[in-house]
């Protein structure tokens, strides 16, 4: 068994994930937890993604149509670099940030400060309605 935090949303509920044979079989709430015990749907029975043999575990680039695996610091690089270009060619106002209704407020306070403040957008919004 395995104790995790539910990644749906941001309140941190405790959850006991079985695992056999590295498959997911069975999500329950951990009774330590914030939730009590308690888990919503997605929390009980949308974790198949943990296991999915198409799940993305290293940074990818596209270069000439398609994917290569690179470093992280290349990676944040490459972002860093072409937002700055992006910004520099069309404005702040070209770029956009979405927050996630799967990080804590505290994070999604920290992605409107950077769309405002570093790339000068007001272009905010929030996947709070999935």
């Amino acid at each position: 068994m395995l104790i995790t935090t539910c990644p749906f949303c941001g309140v941190g509920c405790s959850a006991d994930v079985v695992l056999k044979s590295n498959k997911k079989i069975k999500v329950t709430g951990n009774i330590n937890g914030v939730n009590a015990g308690n888990l919503c749907v997605k929390g009980k029975t949308g974790l198949d993604f943990v296991t999915s043999d198409h799940r993305i575990t290293e940074p990818l680039i596209k270069k000439d149509g398609e994917f290569f695996p690179v470093s992280w610091d290349e990676a944040l690089s490459t972002v860093a670099e072409k937002l700055a270009m992006y910004k520099h060619q069309f404005g702040g106002d070209a770029l956009a940030v979405i927050g996630s209704a799967r990080c804590t407020n505290e994070d999604n306070f920290l992605f409107q400060k950077f769309g405002r403040a570093v790339l000068g957008t007001n272009n905010v919004d929030n996947n709070a309605r999935t």
